[in-house]
């Protein structure tokens, strides 16, 4: 028997979708400026970008199959 989900409950299942890119990719950013200010360097900003992209899009990956995998 399959239940059904309330408005809500798919409302912040999406919400939740929409963010997590873009927070991965704010705190990724954060921490490389943090280590670049802290060790004097220029490029750690952009490897823990990379690293926040990769993170939010395999997040977003798993929700998806999950989401699939429910219906």
């Amino acid at each position: 028997m399959k239940r059904e989900r309330s408005v809500g409950r798919l409302m912040s299942d999406y919400m939740s979708l929409a963010l997590i890119l873009p927070v991965s990719l704010l705190v990724g950013y954060g921490i490389g400026l943090g280590l670049d200010h802290v060790f004097g360097t220029h490029f750690w900003y952009i490897v823990w970008l990379i690293a926040g992209v990769v993170a939010g899009m395999r997040e977003l990956i798993r929700k998806a199959e999950k989401e699939f995998d429910r219906e």
